[in-house]
């Protein structure tokens, strides 16, 4: 199942997309909810509905339904107030590059326990435009990364058990500030300032269910699903990150696991899996610069598209816009 969050008479409405069509929840089926946190919250009453519906619908049963396509929707994230939003860590290529590219040895700790940081769960955005300030800009970066988003709550979850969690997989672009984040690190605290003013999810959230022909072992040692879904990137259309899902080392189900220790996680809890190789222009950059003395590094400007694709999950579009104003928190330094 497909399941999007747009916007309807100023209202953020939860419908089921099907062949880039919309069909209103409410509208086909009475005791189907109209907002994505509701169907959540009472995951496992509405989800067995909403998948006969989508069957009748699939089955040409479309009468007094409203629809609009996919194309013409004002998209919002299809989780647009969610609990809370963590990051992980779960790309082995990419940590490996991003410590080589510093000139820095692998750390072992990452083979031995799942990492995650908080981010701003106020800031989650969907497709369309991304308003940075001026600091923004200084190494403006994008990430490409899957995420899930909780669908009931549990504490204390051992991964065997995590997945049944998982309500679906949506795309994911963990957009960065380098220059506020390089400089907050070096306090060994964050990221944070550099992070927290845009998190972008969609176009949809796709359940695991429509997932099944992409489902492959999971790594040796390692306990939870995994997919085969090639993960891709494009800036003003010209590709520059390719890889695959497969590769994450860490699965979302250990992932949970972690997360979960000692808390409670929510229905509506967003999780990232952190930047697959090549998804970013720090690591893109710091291996064009070992590799060749006349690089030039990239970033993101004003007027980019981004066009962020994973198989099975679909396109995640966003262009970059400058505020108008001038304010510069790194011109307040001491």
């Amino acid at each position: 199942m497909k399941l999007v969050t747009y916007l309807k008479e100023e209202h953020d409405r939860l419908a089921m997309c099907v062949d880039g069509i919309l069909y209103d929840m409410d509208s086909i089926h009475p005791e189907l909810p109209t907002s994505m946190a509701m169907f959540l919250n009472y995951w496992d009453d509405y989800f067995p509905v909403a998948q006969n519906a989508e069957q009748r619908i699939k089955s040409g049963l479309k009468s007094n339904v409203y629809t609009t396509t996919l194309a013409d929707a004002a998209l919002l994230p299809p989780i647009p107030f969610p609990a809370s939003c963590r990051d992980a860590y779960a790309f082995r290529q990419h940590v490996e590059a991003a410590r080589r590219n510093r000139k820095m040895d692998m750390i072992p700790e990452f083979d031995q326990f799942p990492v995650f940081y908080f981010t701003n769960h106020n800031s989650i955005q969907g497709p369309g435009e991304i308003v940075c300030m001026p600091d923004h800009f200084k190494q403006l970066d994008f990430e490409l990364e899957v995420a899930i988003v909780i669908c009931k709550p549990g504490k204390n979850i051992p991964a065997a058990d995590a997945d049944a969690y998982i309500g679906g997989l949506m795309i994911m672009n963990d957009i960065s500030a380098r220059t506020l984040q390089m400089e907050e690190m070096r306090l060994n605290l964050g990221p944070a300032k550099g992070k927290d003013f845009a998190t972008i999810i969609g176009p949809m959230l796709v359940t695991l269910d429509e997932l099944e022909a992409y489902e492959i072992p999971c790594p040796e040692n390692h306990i939870g699903k995994a997919w085969n879904l090639t993960m891709t990137c494009a800036i003003n259309g010209i590709q520059v990150s390719k890889g695959n899902m497969q590769e994450m080392t860490w699965t979302f189900a250990e992932i949970i696991e972690r997360c979960s220790y000692g808390t409670q996680l929510f229905a509506g809890d967003i999780i990232g899996s952190g930047t697959v190789g090549t998804g970013c222009f720090f690591e893109l950059n710091g291996t064009g610069k070992l590799t060749d003395d006349h690089y030039q590094e990239k970033w993101l400007k004003e007027g980019d598209v981004i066009d962020m694709e994973i198989e099975g999950l679909g396109k995640l579009t966003n262009t970059i816009v400058k505020d108008e104003s001038d304010f510069s928190i790194l011109a307040l330094k001491k």
